[in-house]
């Protein structure tokens, strides 16, 4: 969990980063004078907290939900792996360049039960993003997920694939390798993967880098996320040659969690902790974890070759047309 002092806050934030201020100098003259009983005080700024974090949850643009998608103090996803899953034992390598430390996966257990999971990364800090390349896979990574999947389904497991990525590394070195293929490749053998697939945004969802783990029997997004073909920053920039029209470009881009289950371009969203995932880790794990446990339950039932039909199907009668 976060320590209190090194809490790092948005800029519609700034109501919240006022009243921790307010409690911060109310117990440090509590400290300092023993005298004074200012529990009372502490705990009603504490319950302020709280209700600012409701309100800011129920009165929250679609931009600003963009911004908390990419929160520095938010879980990425080995904080939920930790929190999830146990025994987890990480795999590396696409055996054929190298290993992708954007891409991670292994196999782990939930609630007793073996499963593949697999996950972008990013870093917590500027030398551990740098590692991870701020989330955004080369070829090898989405090549090393597929492996993993591979296997998954040779020892009949079940697949969680965790998204949070602002896209695949768009590179030279990238599409060198074949970029485009190894995206296309996966997308085309999850969907034939004979074991069941439940897919969560957890973060960023952008464009192909997002796709190249995103097919699922079911796809789940945390309320706090979006989902979309190109950031509103890049959209803004394309449209009207300046980022000044981000906000506009992420109403007008319908990417959140609402726009998209409406869409039914998604399956169910995962509630967050008021104001955001990264107020509460563990209660925007469990929340998740609960989602995933009933959804393979339900995907265990069904025969992998009905579940391959099903998955198709699924994927063909997305989006709406006219003629």
């Amino acid at each position: 969990m976060i320590d209190e002092n090194q809490r790092q806050f948005l800029q519609f934030e700034q109501p919240i980063k006022d009243l921790f201020e307010q409690m911060s100098e109310t117990k440090k003259l509590a400290n300092k004078n023993t005298k004074l009983n200012l529990d009372k005080t502490i705990q009603e700024i504490q319950d302020a907290i709280v209700e600012k974090r409701k309100e800011l949850t129920f009165n929250i643009t679609p931009w600003q939900r963009v911004q908390l998608s990419r929160h520095p103090d938010r879980p990425y996803t080995l904080k939920y792996i930790s929190l999830m899953f146990e025994n987890f034992v990480e795999l590396y390598g696409d055996r054929n360049f190298k290993d992708d430390k954007a891409m991670v996966g292994g196999f782990a257990q939930l609630n007793g039960q073996t499963v593949m999971v697999i996950g972008q990364q990013k870093g917590i800090n500027t030398k551990t993003r740098q590692f991870r390349n701020f989330g955004m896979p080369n070829p090898e990574g989405y090549r090393k997920a597929l492996r993993l999947m591979k296997l998954a389904e040779k020892f009949n497991k079940p697949i969680v694939t965790l998204i949070d990525t602002p896209g695949a590394y768009p590179g030279l070195e990238a599409e060198e390798r074949g970029q485009g293929e190894a995206i296309a490749r996966n997308i085309y053998e999850m969907t034939h993967l004979k074991v069941p697939i439940i897919v969560v945004i957890i973060g960023e969802g952008a464009s192909g880098g997002a796709l190249g783990i995103g097919v699922g029997d079911k796809v789940l997004m945390l309320e706090n996320t979006w989902y979309s073909v190109i950031s509103p920053e890049s959209c803004s920039s394309i449209l009207w040659r300046s980022w000044d029209k981000k906000e506009l470009a992420a109403e007008q881009l319908k990417l959140t969690a609402q726009d998209m289950k409406s869409f039914r371009l998604v399956d169910e969203i995962v509630p967050e902790p008021h104001g955001g995932a990264h107020w509460d880790y563990n209660e925007a794990a469990n929340n998740l974890k609960n989602f995933i446990t009933r959804n393979l339950k339900e995907l265990k039932k069904i025969q992998p070759n009905e579940l391959v039909q099903k998955r198709i199907e699924k994927y063909c009668s997305m989006g709406f047309w006219e003629e």
